[in-house]
């Protein structure tokens, strides 16, 4: 019956300011602008099978956590860059200081988070080839590698 996730929303304070985030920052692209409401929705991915909903909230903002599908290779060895280069602050899962992806051992998946203007929890996430070890928990890709 289910066979993906299509759409999450997410609330902002400031609706401008976040669709310049994520078009300009991120890359996504502007599906629709709802005029009698601060709405407002992006395209994921250029194939549009999935979307990403803005809703201007002033108070009592609640933010959110949701991950974007990346490739492994981007994760690897261009996503701390590109963070940095957009004046965003990478941190792995343990929040250890370090900026370095992680393996989430029991999917087996590749992982990097970062936050949007208003602190919405946001992450790169690449499913790894192999059998999910629960018992690993989280650890470095070149320790996931070397247990391989």
């Amino acid at each position: 019956m289910i066979t993906g996730l299509y759409e999450t929303h997410v609330q902002v304070s400031d609706l401008e300011k976040a669709v310049a985030f994520y078009t300009k920052v991120l890359g996504l692209q502007l599906a629709h602008r709802d005029e009698t409401r601060p709405i407002a929705f992006l395209w994921i991915g250029e194939d549009k099978k999935s979307m990403l909903g803005l809703w201007e909230q002033k108070e009592n903002l609640q933010t959110r956590h949701f991950a974007f599908t990346s490739h492994k290779e981007d994760i690897l060895n261009y996503s701390v860059k590109f963070l940095e280069t957009k004046n965003l602050q990478p941190y792995n899962f343990l929040k250890n200081g370090t900026v370095q992806p992680m393996v989430f051992a029991w999917m087996p998946a590749l992982a990097i988070y970062f936050n949007d203007p208003d602190g919405n929890q946001l992450e790169f996430i690449s499913i790894l080839e192999g059998e999910g070890k629960p018992e690993l928990g989280v650890l470095t890709y070149e320790e996931w590698i070397n247990l391989q």
